[in-house]
C-alpha cells in the first residue's frame, strides 16, 4: 500500500513539474513571438535611462494626448478613435511605465510621478504645445494632476468616463466591495506572481476582446500582458494616493472642459459582486449620463446634461462625476456634491 502511495505522490510531483516546465517554455516563447510579431507604432523615447512608449499621428494644433485607464492595454487603449482623431489634428497615445512597450519604473506609483513621465516623453518626442488632455477611467485624476503641474502646456480637457477623485469613499457609501479595490487583488498578485510561467498570458488570451478593439490590438495586448500586468498591479495598489493627489486640483482657469459619462443598468452577477440590491443598483445607474460643460475666459457658455442608456466604456469600479445638473464652472459633474436625481 505505502508502495502504491508513493508512486502516486512520485507521479503528482512529476506532473506538476511537467505543467511547470511546459508553462515557463510557453511564457519564454510568448516574450519572443510579442517582439516579433508586435513592434511598438510610433516610437520609444528615452526619458532619463527608461524609454516610454508615444504614437503620435496626423496634423495640426492643439495637440490631442489620449491617456488610458487603468488596464494593460496601453496606448491601444484608444485603437479604435486614434485614426479618426488624427484626421483632424495631431493626436497621440501613449503606455505608461511598465505597460505594454514602455519599461518599468523602480520608483513607486505617483500621479506626479505619471504626469513628470509624460511631460519628459511628450517633450523628447518633439511634441509641441498646447496640449488638449483626453483622460478615460484612471486618466481622468491623471490629467487633472498633469494640468496641476504643467499647466501652461494645457489648452482643455476631456473625461471620457473618467475616474472621479473621491469615488472610493462615496462608492463604499453604496457598495462597500467597491470602495476597497484592494481586496480584489488576490487573484492579480497571484497571477502577476506567476507571469513566469504563463498563467496571465493564458488567461488573457482566453479573455473576449473589447467592443470597438481590433483583432490586431487584442493580440498585441495579449502578447505583453505578462509585461504590463506588475505595472497596472502597482497603479491598482497605488490608487489612493493618485486619487488624493487628483482630488488637490480645483482651478480649471480659463480652459475648457468636456465631460462624457455614461452607465449601464448593473447585471445580476455585477450586483452580487458589488453586493448591492436591485434598488441600489437602479440609484448608482442614475448617477450614469452624460453632461457636456464649458467654460472659456470666464464667459457662460451653453451647457447641457441628459440622462443616457447608453452603454459604458468604463473600466472604473464607481459611477463617474455624477451630477443633477452642469454647473459652467469649474465645479463641475460632482466636484460638489450635489442633490441626488428626484
Amino acid at each position: 500500500m505505502k508502495k502504491w502511495l508513493r508512486r502516486i505522490a512520485l507521479s503528482v510531483v512529476a506532473l506538476l513539474l511537467a505543467v511547470v516546465v511546459a508553462g515557463a517554455g510557453y511564457e519564454f516563447l510568448g516574450r519572443r513571438s510579442a517582439t516579433r510579431d508586435f513592434p511598438p507604432p510610433g516610437a520609444l523615447v528615452d526619458i532619463g535611462g527608461r524609454r516610454i512608449h508615444v504614437d503620435c499621428r496626423g496634423a495640426g494644433s492643439p495637440t490631442v494626448v489620449l491617456v488610458s485607464g487603468l488596464d494593460i492595454n496601453g496606448a491601444l487603449a484608444w485603437s479604435a478613435v486614434h485614426d479618426s482623431l488624427a484626421a483632424t489634428s495631431r493626436t497621440c497615445a501613449y503606455s505608461r511605465a511598465g505597460i505594454m512597450w514602455s519599461d518599468p519604473s523602480p520608483d513607486p506609483v505617483t500621479g506626479k510621478g505619471v504626469a513628470d513621465d509624460l511631460h519628459a516623453a511628450l517633450a523628447k518626442a518633439g511634441e509641441k504645445a498646447p496640449f488638449v488632455m483626453v483622460g478615460h477611467s484612471l486618466g481622468g485624476p491623471y490629467i487633472m494632476t498633469y494640468t496641476k503641474y504643467y499647466g501652461d502646456e494645457v489648452a482643455g480637457l476631456v473625461m471620457v468616463d473618467a475616474s472621479h477623485p473621491e469615488q472610493m469613499q462615496r462608492m463604499a457609501k453604496i457598495a462597500p466591495a467597491a470602495g476597497d479595490p484592494e481586496s480584489a487583488l488576490g487573484p492579480i498578485k497571484i497571477a502577476s506572481a506567476l507571469s513566469w510561467a504563463g498563467v496571465a498570458r493564458l488567461a488573457t488570451s482566453l479573455t473576449p476582446r473589447m467592443p470597438n478593439q481590433s483583432e490586431a490590438s487584442a493580440q498585441a495586448s495579449s502578447a505583453y500582458s505578462t509585461q504590463s500586468l506588475p505595472g497596472a498591479l502597482k497603479e491598482m495598489m497605488a490608487l489612493g494616493a493618485i486619487f488624493d493627489e487628483a482630488g488637490t486640483f480645483r482651478q480649471l482657469g480659463d480652459r475648457p472642459l468636456y465631460v462624457l459619462t455614461a452607465m449601464r443598468p448593473l447585471g445580476a452577477a455585477e450586483l452580487t459582486a458589488l453586493k448591492l440590491t436591485p434598488e441600489k443598483g437602479r440609484s448608482s445607474r442614475r448617477c450614469g449620463r452624460r453632461c457636456t460643460t464649458r467654460r472659456r475666459r470666464g464667459r457662460r457658455a451653453a451647457s447641457t446634461c441628459r440622462w443616457t442608456t447608453r452603454p459604458t466604456t468604463s473600466s472604473s469600479i464607481a459611477p463617474t462625476w455624477s451630477s443633477r445638473r452642469c454647473a459652467a464652472s469649474w465645479t463641475v459633474c460632482g466636484w460638489r456634491r450635489p442633490p441626488e436625481p428626484s
